[in-house]
């Protein structure tokens, strides 16, 4: 079992590679003195906002690899 200087030390190094995750240093920087100062409810939402961003990001992916599956499809059908 984890003592809890442990799972902090995990908290911190999964913050420190937050920019890995698609964050600018600004929020980084926001979220960890969040992380710091106990403020878990703020860290939280900014958290969940960082992950919203990311997800319209994938979908805007999806969006694209779609269509790009029509086109191929299209042009086999043209063969």
């Amino acid at each position: 079992m984890k003592s809890e200087g442990a799972k902090k030390m995990d908290t911190e190094k999964i913050l420190e590679s937050l920019s890995d995750m698609g964050c600018n240093e600004k929020e980084i920087s926001f979220m960890k003195k969040m992380y710091e100062e106990g403020d878990t409810d703020t860290l939280l939402r900014d958290l969940r906002k960082c992950r919203c961003h990311l997800m319209d990001e994938l979908h805007d992916s999806q969006k694209k690899v779609d269509n790009m599956d029509f086109l191929i499809r299209q042009i086999q059908k043209e063969k």
